[in-house]
This record gives C-alpha cells, sequence and structure tokens, in this order.
C-alpha cells in the first residue's frame, strides 16, 4: 500500500489510540488517576502533554537541563517553596552522567493476597495477563524516566535486572531508572549507558509485592513525585522539577553560569580579594562590569540557541 501523508495519519492516530486503550486497561485494576484527574493535578503545566495525560516538558529544555546543577535547581524551588523535591542516599550507576528526563511513575505495595486477587482477576479480564513490573516498562516512551516507589525493599524489591535494563535504555532513549528498592545482575546493568539511581544490589527476582499504580503521585524519599515532573539526577542525587518552574530555573542557571564564569576570571587575574567579587561585587565599577559581562554573554548564548 502506497503510504499517502492521509495514511500516515491515519496509522499514528491508530498507534495513539493502541496506547490510550492500554493505559485505560491497565487503570482499570489500578489505583490510578484518569486523564483527566491527572491534567486537573497539573493544571499549571505551561507546556503541551502526552497521550496518557502527563506533561510534556520539551525535548530542548530537557537536553539545556543536562547542564544543570543540584545548587541551581535548589535556588529556584527554594524560592517558591519547594522544599520536599531532592533526594539523596541512592547508589549511583554512572556518578558523571546526568540524568534528565521525564518522570514515569510506577507504585509497587507489600503483597495483600485479597486485594491482589482481585487486581490480577481484572487484570485477566481486561488484559489477557496479570500485572506486574513489566506492564509498567512496556508503556514507557522515550525521554521517559522510569521511577519506582519499592518502599525501599532490597530482597525481592528488584525492579530490573540486566535484561530489562537494557529494554529501558532503548525504550526511552537513555533516560534512566530512579528505583526507592533495589537491581539485580549490577555487573551486566554497568555495562549500559543509561543512568540509573538505586537504593541496594540483590539477586533476589522482584517478588511479594503488587503492582497498584503507573503514573500516579508516588513518593521517592522525601519527595512527592508527580508524573511528568522534570528529573535532574548528578552524582550527589535528584531533583523532581514541577514543570512550571522549568523554564525560570534553566534561565536562572544561565546567569549563575556567567556569573561563575565571570567571578573566577576575577579572581585569575589576582588582583581582588574574594569577599570584593564574590557572592557580588563591592565596587560600583567592577558591578557594572559584570553586569555589562551578564548582558554580552546572554545575548551570545540566545543567539547561539536561536541559530540551532
Amino acid at each position: 500500500m502506497k503510504l499517502t501523508r492521509r495514511n500516515f495519519l491515519f496509522s499514528i492516530a491508530g498507534l495513539c489510540c493502541a496506547y490510550l486503550l492500554l493505559v485505560q486497561a491497565a487503570s482499570a485494576q489500578l489505583i490510578n488517576f484518569s486523564k483527566q484527574d491527572l491534567i486537573d493535578y497539573t493544571a499549571q503545566n505551561p507546556f503541551d502533554r502526552l497521550p496518557d495525560g502527563r506533561p510534556k516538558v520539551p525535548d530542548a529544555l530537557i537536553e539545556r537541563a543536562r547542564d544543570l546543577s543540584s545548587e541551581e535547581v535548589w535556588a529556584v524551588l527554594q524560592g517558591k517553596e519547594y522544599n520536599n523535591q531532592y533526594a539523596d542516599g541512592f547508589q549511583v550507576l554512572h556518578p558523571g552522567k546526568t540524568m534528565v528526563g521525564r518522570a514515569f511513575t510506577v507504585q509497587f505495595m507489600p503483597v495483600r493476597k485479597d486485594v491482589d486477587t482481585v487486581a490480577q482477576a481484572k487484570a485477566k479480564q481486561s488484559l489477557g495477563k496479570r500485572l506486574f513490573n513489566q506492564t509498567a516498562i512496556d508503556m514507557l516512551q522515550p525521554g521517559d524516566v522510569l521511577v519506582v516507589d519499592l518502599f525501599g525493599k532490597k530482597a525481592g524489591g528488584t525492579i530490573v535486572g540486566d535484561n530489562l535494563f537494557f529494554y529501558v535504555n532503548q525504550a526511552t532513549h537513555g533516560g534512566g531508572l530512579v528505583v526507592d528498592g533495589s537491581v539485580r545482575d549490577l555487573d551486566g546493568i554497568s555495562e549500559i549507558d543509561m543512568p540509573a539511581y538505586f537504593r541496594a544490589v540483590d539477586p533476589t527476582p522482584i517478588g511479594d509485592v503488587m503492582l497498584t499504580g503507573i503514573n500516579v503521585p508516588i513518593r521517592i524519599g522525601n519527595v512527592t513525585v508527580m508524573p511528568g515532573d522534570l528529573v535532574v539526577g548528578d552524582r550527589e542525587g535528584i531533583y523532581f522539577v514541577p514543570p512550571q518552574f522549568v523554564q525560570e530555573v534553566l534561565d536562572k542557571a544561565d546567569e549563575t553560569h556567567i556569573h561563575d564564569e565571570w567571578t573566577k576570571k576575577k579572581f585569575a587575574e589576582g588582583k581582588y580579594k574574594s569577599s570584593e567579587i564574590y557572592g557580588s561585587p563591592s565596587d560600583p565599577k567592577l558591578k557594572q562590569e559584570y553586569e555589562e559581562y551578564l548582558k554580552k554573554r546572554l545575548d551570545e548564548i540566545h543567539k547561539q540557541r536561536s541559530s540551532k
């Protein structure tokens, strides 16, 4: 069949419908937000949305966020009184590789037989198969970071081994994994170039848990993570940035980078005490010099981005 533009659009529409049917079928037996609930609870999102209703932080902003530091994210979020967006204490798979992407959230709970029996029966009826970790993994998209609440479980809390880790890498295009739980097959996982954060490593397969939510609010450490949050991880830990603050965080980061650049240049001259330059220059002439430097460098950065 000749692939006309009309046929192509019909094919895309068909794929979107199939995806939405999968999400809706999974929702029938999970404690989930409806698409409208997710839209309501992320109403401040300024961007487009994915088919499942999650905020879609643009790819261009995701790429810019790869240069963010924890300090830069913290400065903006603290000013907005969002003080519970940072989680640490994880083992970090590739400490030199920044993790950035959109949160795809998954929630597990300790298995309770009466609840799990009903959930599995409903899953069998609507999906034709049982609920398990791959139910969520198979729904991942490019740019996602798989964020999993496994309530800190070590033995039997292994969300992936090296085979499924490889699949997550392929499906998300290297997005990443955060699990408040564990992984297995660390030697094999370490060979795959995708960032990951996990509490522990254990040889056991996942077990004695039940899948209770996909793309719902979850808790990671002391953070409430919403589906579609911008996930930014470095060697220190992980920030979960509400979409409505992403642009401001990135713009402030540009200014911070330029401020640090100018400060180090002045220190390198060897003519000033640290207190004369940092955190802001005390001398009016130096202050004016910095403001002119800031404007010049911001103009250069904006022109560089607009030319791409």
